[in-house]
């Protein structure tokens, strides 16, 4: 049998793909045995955005999956499955796009931050979207501003759009362009919403807020990649409840806080966990408010997260 190589995978449904050929065409893929990917268990060994190899079955015309390339990047968290450790969410990512709202749903600093710490882990550009400006209030329009301000202190850029009203999205597109990005968020933020916008054709399907719990409600529900009209790729990702960190041992955890390792840099004790030691450069930054007190919770709340449930208070 013919192994066909340096193909993409654009969409997984369980322990089934559908991976793009050189060619353009669209094969139908599962797999056999277990794939070691950098000696990570994962819920799924093979993600939206794998390069893959794979060979034909005669008899259905389907494909068999025999080998992955080489990553240079992915978005993983820890599972929710406790008979797994990981769920990588897609993988050789240009960009990625952090989809929050400051309310509908309400925004959470903790899952912000926990995903941005694990971006900047696996060197993955992250920008993020504030959606939803069409429903804000003047008080919840000063609370963006506040965290735009605090985020692009870290280096983050930020960006708020509205996909209802069509504010910034050219901008949005100009910056995807060519690109493989990521589109990720909270259920109900607006994901597919203004994935529909940018590229009008996609139609994915979406739904409103739940008027009881103020929640979203899941409408994607598994990763797919999209090929957009002006080059490069969507990938559209199910709403993420929680993000719980992996593979950061916690006293490594400072370096993905780029305002915390810069002050770090002026700590007294070079094994300083910037929690309570005397003469820690990071806590003075913080008292002084060179570091905000937002961040530095977060990342106090994951060093105390032994059990990483990753639970956040609301944004209010």
């Amino acid at each position: 049998m013919k192994e066909s190589k340096n193909s993409l995978v654009i969409k997984s449904t369980g322990n089934r793909y559908k991976v793009l050929t050189e060619n353009n065409e669209v094969i139908d893929c599962t797999f056999k045995g277990k794939f070691k990917i950098q000696g990570i268990r994962s819920t799924n060994p093979i993600a939206v955005g794998d390069r893959v190899s794979y060979i034909i079955n005669d008899s259905d015309e389907t494909g068999l999956i025999t080998e992955i390339s080489e990553r240079k990047n992915y978005i993983v968290r820890r599972s929710t499955n406790l008979s797994k450790e990981t769920q990588i969410i897609a993988a050789n990512i240009d960009i990625a796009f952090l989809i929050v709202t400051i309310k509908n749903p309400v925004l959470r600093i903790g899952f912000i931050d926990r995903f941005l710490a694990n971006a900047i882990a696996y060197r993955i550009p992250v920008h993020i979207i504030f959606n939803k400006t069409d429903i804000y209030s003047k008080t919840d329009t000063a609370k963006m501003e506040e965290l735009i301000n605090i985020y692009e202190n870290t280096g983050i850029k930020c960006h708020h759009v509205s996909a209802a009203n069509n504010e910034n999205i050219k901008e949005i597109k100009e910056i995807i362009s060519g690109k493989v990005c990521l589109f990720t968020g909270n259920s109900g933020v607006g994901k597919s919403t203004l994935a529909n916008v940018i590229e009008p054709g996609l139609n994915l399907k979406t739904s409103e807020i739940s008027d009881y719990h103020k929640k979203g409600k899941h409408t994607t529900t598994f990763a797919q990649m999209f090929e957009l009209s002006n080059g490069g790729f969507l990938i559209d990702t199910p709403g993420i409840k929680g993000f719980g960190i992996f593979n950061i041992q916690k006293e490594e955890l400072y370096h993905f806080f780029p305002e915390i390792f810069k002050e770090s840099a002026n700590c007294r004790f070079n094994n300083c966990t910037h929690t309570h030691e005397p003469d820690c450069a990071v806590i003075k930054a913080v008292n002084e408010g060179r570091i905000s007190s937002l961040r530095y919770n977060s990342y106090i709340n994951i060093l105390n997260d032994s059990n990483d449930k990753y639970r956040q208070k609301d944004y209010s």
